[in-house]
């Protein structure tokens, strides 16, 4: 229902209220911009931060760059400042700001000098402004520091105005996001002045900068454009405090312009006129199209029509917005005040005289309610005159369908009203002829319950008024009870056949959202990239009725077709260059667009915060047709979706790179700490012996020289083991371990074993115990006994002074080993981890000796040869741990391969 001026609807902005949310929950940024070095920012920022002081503000200067001007380093008397953090740099002693200093004082407000300073390589972060979003974020104030040529948007204007290159920047947002943004500004001549009377650099590069940068015309340029920043954001903070306060506009402080973009093809001289005068103005606009809600276009010259005007206001460098609106000019105005809008530019309606008697056009509505806003109204009068766009007329087979029921349904009414006479005497049979146009219109249209409403003022006066069966009407009260019948009729029919209509396009948006909320929901199951991709071209095939495909980037660079549907043999050279311009332009390209229009494909870029990921490309049935109101609109959704799912694919592969770099990372520095443990202990232990042979030679008793040979000895030993599980954990781990698969004697292996341990850890007590009737195993007795020896080792290392105690029995069709210590034993959490690499943990007592490896190189060996090997609980022993391997029998191994 139309308002008027007055009647709309008051309320704040929600996403303005939610920014504003947003920002009181952080600490607030206070800008001091300047056009160029010497305007005096710092001494602002200062003489401010003293006068904050004195009102009893809590404030701490981080960084304040004085320069050496001694009025600038006065203001910094009585104010608390920070040390800096010092660190190396290309061979000197740099000082920086202490990012976690302040964060540690943390106080109401800090000063932070030169937000576009570039941080030292150790630092935290690579630039300043960075560091100030972190104290933000912390809930501290922040007043700063910013030349306007630091700006990110503008460094390439100043560049190309001063000729000298801006390397350092800051981006917009974060002066956009400024609470306050104060300007400092002087003149150029007053500037060139402190220049030359030594306030800004030194005499020699103070001469060196007047010949360059300090020039009147450039240091005119950078005020201008000073000015402009800072116009422009007080411009975007009264829009956010009208926004938050549901106050409605315009308040003409800057000027904002709409243009309207209508259905017909004057619109793109519409939008050219309106870029004209923003351009004239220097203001930003904004181009709308209003769609009435619940109604698609049918038309597809409209669709192309409003499609390329939009478009082509978008090159022109408008903001692009669409509404929805029975009211399309109350929707036009409640937008205008919304935006705070201070002119509307619009195209001449060009309606019909009949049209101009029943209802005004757009032009004269928005002219007649735009009270506080003023309206420019674009006429083009040697344009030829647009033809009115003609409703869609239906084909042969419904026209006749339509007749058809309206024709059936009106005899079936003649019917029932000659019964309900006849039973109930019924004295005007007009009203139940109203049943024959609503039907029609609900179940057959507009055009069918218009017919009916015509037969049916026929029927009634042939059957049913005096004289009956003959086309007259003898009383003048009947022939108005019929032209009323016949005007309610149409109208019903025409409400109800709107009705129909609008039940039937929230009918098709419904279908397109659980469309779309069922293809989320099917792409938040999917893991792996292609089946994304498949699921993607697929529902948008189905969506548009179009071919589709998706092109990804892959690693050798380029763009490769990775999934299709229906399946493309190839793109020619036209439509991979439309798909490149989409990638690297992130616009679209190809069909139905101004680059390379000619191809079959539309290619549009899948754009995610990290930029383009993939770009999908859309082939049209009828490429003379554009695509619908509905099915662009549900496309467009879907490659969001898609491009959000790539990313999040993306993601998690890199994700999952990142924890296997943690993990080796993680690795390598377990190896590293190993050999820095299991090389240099030994090699101190040599070092040392053979230092006090060679200095004291014959001097030593003979009973300490062989206690410092023994020494080098069993180091030397020890060095060896741990190379040789070094190779051992080299050859398990690139398959190249190939045990031999001989008749091994196991009760030989273990006395050999156990002799071997006797030489190697003297003092150490070991014990066997072999069942008599032991079978032979198939394996490799080397490495068999190489197992038993780290076993062994393993035992004596945590089984305290009990020694190990080794077993070997037969149990069923397998021998069983065991080697059992009576030490703390190990965590039951822990079991299954001691056989990992580089796992030391894994002791009761939390001792951390040896490499790690020992257990993983046997459980390796053991699988080698076709063993398994576990560690027992000390929650089904007493005390210690009991490792126990099994393996089969010769004569059972045979059979077990078989099975």
């Amino acid at each position: 229902m139309a308002r008027d001026d007055g009647d709309f609807e008051r309320r704040p902005d929600p996403d303005a209220l939610l920014a504003l949310s947003d920002k009181e929950s952080k600490g607030k940024l206070c800008v001091f911009l300047g056009a160029a070095p010497g305007v005096g920012k710092t001494y602002a920022m200062l003489a401010r931060a003293q006068t904050a002081k004195a009102e009893g503000v809590d404030v701490v200067v981080g960084v304040a760059e004085t320069h050496g001007r001694a009025e600038t380093q006065a203001l910094l008397n009585g104010l608390e400042t920070l040390p800096r953090r010092k660190c190396e740099y290309r061979g000197r002693i740099i000082e920086e700001f202490d990012i976690d200093a302040a964060l540690a004082r943390k106080p109401q407000l800090i000063l932070v000098d030169e937000l576009a300073h570039t941080n030292a390589p150790d630092s935290r972060h690579p630039k300043r402004w960075q560091d100030v979003e972190e104290l933000l974020d912390a809930g501290i104030d922040v007043w700063t520091t910013l030349n306007v040529q630091h700006l990110e948007s503008l460094a390439d204007v100043v560049s190309r105005v001063t000729g000298v290159a801006v390397r350092e920047t800051v981006p917009d947002r974060v002066l956009q996001n400024a609470a306050d943004v104060i300007l400092v500004d002087i003149t150029p001549e007053e500037l060139l002045q402190r220049l030359k009377d030594g306030k800004v650099y030194v005499p020699e590069t103070a001469r060196r900068a007047t010949q360059n940068f300090f020039t009147p015309r450039n240091l005119t340029a950078l005020r201008e454009l000073a000015l402009r920043r800072t116009a422009e954001r007080v411009d975007d903070q009264m829009v956010d405090f009208l926004r938050q306060g549901a106050i409605e506009g315009p308040w003409a402080t800057a000027e904002r312009l709409l243009v309207c973009v209508g259905r017909n093809a004057n619109s793109e001289a519409v939008v050219r006129a309106g870029a004209r005068l923003a351009t004239a103005l220097n203001a930003t606009w904004i181009a709308l199209y209003v769609e009435r809600a619940g109604q698609e276009e049918e038309s597809a010259e409209v669709v192309r029509s409003v499609d390329q005007a939009l478009r082509l206001a978008e090159r022109l460098g408008a903001e692009i917005a669409r509404a929805p609106g029975d009211d399309l000019a109350g929707e036009a105005l409640r937008f205008a005040r919304r935006e705070n809008i201070t002119q509307i530019v619009l195209g001449r309606s060009r309606a019909r005289p009949f049209s101009r008697l029943l209802r005004r056009s757009l032009t004269d509505e928005i002219l007649r309610r735009s009270t506080d806003i003023a309206v420019h109204v674009v006429v083009q009068e040697d344009s030829p005159p647009q033809s009115r766009q003609a409703r869609k007329l239906p084909t042969l087979s419904q026209t006749w369908l339509g007749f058809g029921g309206a024709a059936v349904s009106v005899m079936m009414t003649v019917l029932i009203g000659h019964g309900l006479e006849r039973w109930l005497g019924l004295v005007n049979p007009s009203v139940i002829f109203l049943l024959p146009v609503v039907l029609c219109a609900v179940w057959l249209g507009m055009w069918s319950a218009i017919i009916a409403a015509v037969l049916s003022f026929f029927a009634c006066d042939f059957f049913f008024f005096s004289p009956r069966y003959e086309l007259t009407i003898s009383q003048p009260q009947e022939f108005l009870t019929l032209v009323v019948a016949l005007v309610v009729a149409v109208i019903t029919g025409m409400l109800a056949s709107k009705m129909r209509t609008y039940a039937q396009n929230m009918r098709q948006r419904s279908q397109a959202v659980q469309s779309l909320f069922e293809f989320s929901r099917k792409l938040s199951t999917i893991a792996t990239l292609d089946d994304i991709l498949w699921a993607s071209t697929l529902q948008i095939q189905k969506a548009g009725e179009a071919s589709s495909v998706i092109m990804l980037i892959p690693e050798e660079g380029g763009l490769k077709a990775s999934a299709a549907w229906p399946p493309v043999d190839r793109l020619d050279a036209g439509e991979l260059a439309a798909a490149r311009w989409a990638l690297e332009k992130s616009e679209p390209a190809g069909w139905r667009t101004d680059t390379l229009p000619n191809v079959r494909f539309q290619f549009r870029p899948l754009a995610t915060a990290r930029g383009v990921v993939a770009v999908c490309g859309i082939e049209p049935k009828t490429p003379e047709e554009p695509l619908s109101a509905a099915a662009e609109s549900t496309i467009a959704s879907l490659i969001e979706q898609t491009a959000i799912a790539i990313d999040r694919s993306m993601l998690v592969g890199e994700s999952v790179k990142a924890a296997a770099l943690e993990e080796n990372e993680k690795l390598r520095t377990i190896l590293l700490s190993a050999l820095s443990h299991d090389l240099r202990t030994p090699l101190t232990s040599i070092t040392g012996a053979v230092t006090s042979l060679r200095e004291l030679g014959e001097k030593l008793p003979p009973e300490d020289r062989k206690d410092l040979l023994l020494s080098i000895e069993e180091e030397a030993g020890r060095l060896s083991r741990f190379i040789a599980n070094m190779l051992d954990m080299s050859r398990i781990e690139s398959g190249a371990l190939a045990p031999r698969s001989d008749l091994v004697d196991v009760a030989e292996v273990i006395r050999s074993v156990l002799e071997r341990a006797k030489r190697s850890f003297p003092g150490k007590d070991t014990s066997i115990s072999i069942a008599p009737d032991l079978p032979p195993i198939r394996g490799d007795a080397n490495l068999l006994g190489q197992v038993l020896f780290n076993l062994i080792d393993n035992a004596h290392k945590y089984g305290g002074p009990a020694g190990a105690i080794v077993h070997a029995r037969r149990e069923g069709g397998d021998v069983v080993i065991t080697v059992t210590d009576e030490g703390p034993g190990v965590k039951a959490a822990d079991l299954e981890r001691i056989f990992e690499k580089f796992y030391r943990s894994g002791r009761v007592d939390g001792r951390k000796a040896g490499t790690g490896l020992g257990l993983s190189i046997c459980r390796g060996l053991v699988r080698a040869m076709g063993g398994t090997i576990v560690a027992q609980s000390p929650a089904a022993r007493r005390r210690g741990m009991r490792l126990i391997m099994r393996f089969p029998a010769a004569g059972e191994s045979k059979r077990r391969v078989a099975a």
